[in-house]
């Protein structure tokens, strides 16, 4: 008799058919849904860390468990679900904002509001500053890319569904997230372009990307790590441009009253994408696993 047929993870990565996706749809939506949650992973590490007063040390560190925790749920789910995918990204643009405060800054008064001397428990931040900060950052997510590609396992998101490559996929998310956050707040704080000029840099770029996509030599892979990495520096100057004060060039909306209004899109967007889901899910063929 013979023997079962035992499909690896480059077997699995290779093709869709065998498994139920874990990964949404790369379209507008998720684009969409991408900048909503990225916005509001700015406006709410700032609202635990800075409006709270819990600084960036303990906020990074409850952030982030919270992100492992979102982590799991998502890992162990079976199939794609909208509201585990888009609450892991929630997740990663939350901790990624106060993990990329804490390494940036520190407890100089141009970082602290209300004449505080201090913010929260604990280390003020390390002080790296941004361009120190990015560095190790893009080091870091290089070093994921090429374990990445040493691995054999896809990059392309739609055919992700192996836990291998979700692990590697969701390692490069934080990072990237973490990562977007220092480019824009290098770009609001630091450039001089402010919060509306850093968020028309970021979309003018994000719109060569989107002419990019129409020339073959250039991969879309590249391109959707790109976007995806620009996307969140995008919602962080747009998070910055509600919560700022005016004499900042904000709009003044506060932490809380923005938070609240993104998180009430967000959820929304991800009832609309479940029903979506819903709608377009195809039984799982579990003939052709090659279990029986």
């Amino acid at each position: 008799m013979p023997e079962p047929e035992v499909l690896t993870d480059l077997d699995v990565a290779g093709t869709d058919r065998y498994v139920m996706r874990k990964l949404p749809e790369v379209t507008l939506a998720f684009w969409v849904m991408k900048t909503a949650a990225t916005t509001l992973g700015e406006t709410a590490g700032d609202l635990f860390a800075q409006t709270l007063k819990l600084g960036y040390f303990l906020t990074t560190i409850a952030l982030f468990l919270i992100f492992v925790v979102t982590l799991v749920v998502q890992l162990r789910s079976r199939r794609y679900n909208p509201f585990f995918y888009w609450t892991v990204i929630l997740s990663t643009s939350m901790a990624g904002t106060t993990m990329s405060d804490f390494m940036n800054r520190d407890a100089s008064a141009k970082f602290l509001t209300d004449g505080a001397k201090s913010l929260g428990w604990g280390p003020q931040g390390l002080g790296l500053g941004y361009p120190t900060g990015a560095a190790i950052l893009i080091s870091l997510l290089v070093v994921i890319f090429v374990i990445w590609k040493c691995t054999g396992l896809t990059f392309a998101i739609r055919d992700i569904v192996s836990f291998r490559a979700e692990a590697l996929f969701w390692a490069a998310i934080l990072v990237s997230n973490t990562l977007g956050t220092s480019m824009g707040d290098f770009l609001s704080d630091s450039s001089g372009l402010g919060y509306a000029g850093g968020a028309l840099l970021v979309t003018g770029v994000l719109a060569v990307l989107v002419c990019l996509m129409r020339v073959p030599a250039v991969p879309n892979v590249v391109l959707f790590w790109i976007a995806f990495v620009l996307t969140r520096p995008l919602g962080a100057t747009a998070g910055d441009f509600l919560t700022k004060p005016l004499a900042k060039g904000g709009l003044d909306l506060g932490t809380a009253g923005s938070s609240a209004v993104l998180l009430a899109i967000l959820v929304g967007l991800m009832g609309y994408a479940h029903v979506q889901e819903r709608r377009t899910a195809v039984p799982q063929d579990t003939s052709l696993t090659g279990v029986s």
